[in-house]
């Protein structure tokens, strides 16, 4: 997830634009075309040209397609089921690249991987490679919000009441020392390669503490799961959407409130995250190219429980990432219908 500090075009704030669809925007000019040619036109005609909005035309043959998997449980579920789907329904060869965030938008525009299934932001990513360079394109909505906070396990809410309001963390700084700390609290990260403007929050924030990094996920949550059975102190990063919370009630500790170009600088940074509108990016050839899995992609998307559901049996149900899949699949046959190209 996550990489850049700043906020996504796909936010769900109020007044903040979104980058329109490649489909939109063909429509869009089709229509400014049609209507310069009617006022053309109309000069010699009763009536002004009008031109057909654009039709997707889906190969009956799929092929191969590459996806990227980046490393967390949540983009591990979107890419299980659409994985499924694009094999078991549509007959494609599925190819899974492992990487981190940014690696896998660098092949995506070389080309090499056909999609990113759950993209949290990257707003510079989106300027050079879907507007500058024109290689990219959005592929919709996953229909997840994507919310970064700082966490607390639930026993020290039980017992800390005041300890969900940042201003009081200087307070308790002392319980959150370790030896990885250097005498400060500290924060636990996950993947340095996530977005986090955790550093410069508590500089800018002038709080005790010292960001450390676990390393993965997967730590995180054991950390989390520890900390509440041994009721050890920990102040962790952490996000929704995520299976671990039908498990713990993490306390969310309270930031100064996200306004719009709060996060814009590092140096000035002293607010809460953005809430994300997760999303789908694809190579534009792709895009274009009529695949029934560019279709499939593109139609995707489920709710937070969808996923939670899937993820927490691929990690906590050991099954299968396909097994999990044909679960899910199994239960919920008029929500992935609609994502499949009709039939001819």
């Amino acid at each position: 997830m996550r990489t850049f500090r700043t906020h996504p075009s796909g936010t769900t704030l109020p007044g903040a634009p979104r980058r329109p669809s490649l489909h939109v925007r063909i429509l869009g000019g089709l229509v400014l075309l049609a209507t310069l040619t009617g006022l053309v036109s109309g000069c010699g005609s009763s009536a002004p040209a009008i031109i057909p909005p654009p039709t997707r035309q889906v190969n009956p043959a799929c092929g191969t397609v590459t996806l990227a998997v980046n490393p967390w449980a949540g983009y591990e579920a979107n890419v299980a089921v659409i994985s499924y789907l694009a094999r078991h329904k549509l007959g494609c060869k599925v190819v899974l690249k492992e990487d981190k965030e940014e690696t896998s938008w660098k092949q995506l525009a070389e080309g090499s991987v056909d999609a990113i299934v759950e993209n949290w932001g990257h707003d510079e990513l989106k300027k050079r490679y879907i507007d500058r360079e024109q290689l990219l394109v959005e592929g919709g909505l996953t229909g997840n919000k994507g919310i970064i906070g700082w966490y607390v396990p639930p026993w020290m809410v039980e017992k800390y009441p005041d300890i969900t309001n940042w201003r009081n963390l200087n307070k308790y700084a002392y319980l959150f020392r370790t030896q990885s700390s250097g005498g400060k609290g500290q924060l636990l990260d996950g993947d340095p390669t996530y977005v986090t403007n955790d550093k410069d929050l508590v500089r800018n924030l002038k709080l005790d503490f010292t960001v450390v990094y676990s390393g993965s996920e997967d730590n995180l949550i054991k950390a989390f799961r520890k900390a509440e059975r041994e009721k050890t102190p920990l102040l962790g990063y952490f996000y929704a959407p995520q299976w671990l919370f039908s498990e713990l009630a993490l306390g969310h500790v309270s930031l100064p409130p996200y306004t719009p170009g709060c996060d814009a600088s590092s140096t000035t940074v002293v607010c809460d995250y953005q809430p994300y509108d997760l999303d789908k990016i694809m190579n534009k050839d792709f895009a274009l190219s009529g695949s029934p899995a560019a279709y499939l992609i593109e139609n995707f998307s489920w709710t937070d429980a969808d996923q939670n559901q899937v993820a927490y049996d691929i990690a906590h149900r050991r099954r299968t990432p396909d097994q999990a899949a044909e679960r899910w699949v199994k239960n919920h046959q008029e929500t992935w219908k609609e994502w499949l190209p009709p039939k001819k």
